[in-house]
Formats: C-alpha cells, sequence, structure tokens
C-alpha cells in the first residue's frame, strides 16, 4: 500500500457544506448558538461527510491492542500479562468499554497489533464468547525502546496499513463513525516519547502516571523515556521514524484508521492520550486528516494537552479519564449524536410558526 498516494487523495473539508449546515442551525427554534458546541459538532458532521443530512446509525469502536518492550525497565504498576487477559475481557463483553460502547451503540472490534499472546490456541478460543476481534500481529510485542529501535521501519508501516485497511473496511460496510481505542501495559511510555518529540516538550513535562505509579517509578519512567530518545534519536520531521523507534504496534494502528477515515470521509472519535499519539503520528504524517478528527476527552496524563494543542483540537469532555480502551470515544459519540439530531429533528422557525428575533 502506497502511504504517500492515499494521503495525496486526502483533502480539507468543502466550506460549502459547513456554510450550508450553519444557515440550518440558524433557522432552528433557538437563539443562534444557543447549543453552543452540540451545533459544532453537527457542522463539521456535515462538512466531513459532504452529506446535508448525514446519519451515525452504524457505529464502530476500535481497540487496539499490543505489548511492550520497554515494560521490562519496571515503568508500569500492571505486569504484562494483564494485556492478553485485557483483550479476553473485551471479547467477553466485561471491560468498561464493552459497557460505554453498549449505552452508544457501537460495536467494538478488537486489533491485535503484537501482543505477546497467541489467541489462536484452541483452549483460548473456546473463552472468546462474542465480539468482533482480529489479529494482523505485526509484532509479538516492540522491543524495548529503552535499548534498542522498537520496531522497523517496515514494521511501522505495517501497522499504519493495518488500520488503513480496516477503515477502508469498515467503510465499505456502511459504519458511519469510528472511534480509536487501546490496550497495552506500559504504553503511555511511547505515547510520552512520542509527544516529547513531536510537541518539542520536556520529557518531564509530558510524562506522566499512567496505571499509578509512585514517585520513584515515575523519575525512573522519566529516565527510560530520555535514554529512549537519547539512543534511538527519533527525526520529529519523519513520523514514520519516530512510531518505528519509540512507537508501539497498536499506535501504528490507530494513526492508520485515521488517515484510512480520512482518505473514506469518514469521522473518528480520537479517545485519550495513547489514541492522540497515534492522532498525533497520522497529523504529522498528513495535517489535513485533523479535519476528520474529534477528540473524545481531556485524559488526566500529563501529555495529552499538549498533543492535543499541536494537533489543533479541543475536546468534547473532560471527567478526568485515564482508563483507555476507547471509553472516552464512546461517551463522546453519544454526545456527538446529539447535536447531530439537534441539527436533523428540531424544528425550524418556519416549521414550527414561530416568530423569529425582529
Amino acid at each position: 500500500m502506497d502511504l504517500n498516494k492515499i494521503c495525496a487523495g486526502i483533502t480539507n473539508v468543502n466550506s460549502k457544506f459547513a456554510e450550508q449546515a450553519q444557515k440550518r442551525l440558524d433557522s432552528l427554534t433557538k437563539p443562534q448558538g444557543s447549543l453552543g458546541r452540540l451545533e459544532e459538532f453537527a457542522k463539521q458532521l456535515v462538512a466531513i461527510t459532504e452529506n446535508p443530512m448525514p446519519s451515525l446509525d452504524k457505529k464502530v469502536v476500535f481497540t487496539f491492542a499490543g505489548d511492550h518492550g520497554v515494560a521490562d525497565e519496571g515503568v508500569s504498576a500492571f505486569p504484562k500479562a494483564v494485556t492478553p487477559q485485557m483483550v479476553l475481557n473485551f471479547l467477553n463483553g466485561g471491560a468498561g468499554i464493552n459497557v460505554l460502547a453498549r449505552h452508544a451503540g457501537a460495536d467494538v472490534v478488537v486489533v491485535d497489533m503484537g501482543v505477546d499472546y497467541d489467541f489462536s490456541n484452541p483452549s483460548v478460543s473456546r473463552l472468546i464468547k462474542g465480539g468482533s476481534f482480529v489479529s494482523p500481529k505485526i509484532v509479538s510485542g516492540t522491543k524495548n525502546m529503552r535499548r534498542e529501535p522498537a520496531m522497523t521501519r517496515d514494521e511501522a508501516l505495517r501497522c499504519i496499513n493495518v488500520g488503513i485497511d480496516l477503515a477502508n473496511e469498515y467503510a465499505k460496510k456502511g459504519c458511519k463513525i469510528f472511534g480509536t481505542g487501546d490496550m497495552g501495559i506500559a504504553n503511555t511510555t511511547p505515547s510520552s516519547a512520542i509527544a516529547a518529540v513531536l510537541t518539542g516538550r520536556p520529557v518531564e513535562e509530558i510524562t506522566g502516571r499512567g496505571t499509578g505509579i509512585n514517585g520513584d517509578t515515575w523519575r525512573h519512567k522519566v529516565q527510560v523515556i530520555k535514554d529512549a530518545i537519547s539512543y534511538n534519536m527519533p527525526d520529529p520531521a519523519d513520523p514514520v521514524s519516530v512510531l518505528a523507534k519509540i512507537g508501539g504496534a497498536e499506535i501504528g494502528g490507530i494513526a492508520g484508521l485515521i488517515i484510512g477515515a480520512a482518505a473514506n470521509r469518514i469521522p473518528v472519535v480520537v479517545d485519550g492520550f495513547i489514541s492522540t499519539a497515534g492522532a498525533l503520528i497520522a497529523y504529522c504524517i498528513e495535517p489535513k486528516t485533523r479535519d476528520c478528527m474529534f477528540s473524545a476527552h481531556m485524559s488526566q496524563e500529563a501529555g495529552h494537552k499538549a498533543m492535543l494543542e499541536k494537533i489543533g483540537l479541543r475536546p468534547v469532555l473532560d471527567l478526568d479519564l485515564r482508563l483507555g480502551e476507547g471509553t472516552g470515544a464512546a461517551l463522546a459519540m453519544f454526545v456527538i449524536e446529539a447535536g447531530l439530531k439537534i441539527y436533523k429533528e428540531m424544528a425550524t422557525f418556519g416549521e414550527a410558526g414561530v416568530s423569529e428575533k425582529s
């Protein structure tokens, strides 16, 4: 798959559709602008889809999973074994993302990008009771980025291509909006490294406590990230190199999904810190991808705000979330759809026989 060719086909949204949506919003039975960002969401949906009356009847959240060699450095409060355990929890419908996706009316697709575990084992397969599961498995966990590049450039590109392929596949299935999610013990470490390199902010400023590590472990995590950046010397002008050297397989899958969504003119709701690292990779590869993105929420992770500012996104929600999985994306979908329903179902002044402002 030619990434440059795909990106060359991505265009900015057509302002004529946004203007058309604004005229309808201004004609609805309310003071102009009184529904605030709900109106903004509806207008953005019209502009992305180039459809004056878009629909969000088919929603899907993709939860990308991968393990990280840097977990060996003791940067997480949880062991690596939790990654496959949580994947099975997703597939059994018992995780936070399953609950909130059901609430939002969205399907969940779990994508094994790089979990260091064999899900094809028959004894494991029998445990999978429901949900969609795909396993391209580009790597069986990344390498320890403190001591060597996390992935090769070819592996990073293959991760991006998986995301693009999924976007194409689900666009053909008629899905109208995508959400991103993640699972991977220690994945706040590569996400923080990506944030530092691509925003230019100090590592201390953009590194958070992930799964709830203490102060000593946080200071160690900061040093591990500094060492990884110093060893690998990722080039901020080459986002694929950044992904390969200090990133993760699930982060690459998320980046690819966003690129594919933009190419298919499908809105994509970006979850929290790890998803936004993927969004930042996508944005740095092709800035026009920003037009199709909604930022779901403001994470408690320290570097999230810096990445959102770099992309130019304002989050839909601020609920002190830091779980990942796509939980924030599912919640934001619910709010975004509320804005669309206002736009489509609310009566105009003319329809309701209500006098407009003089």
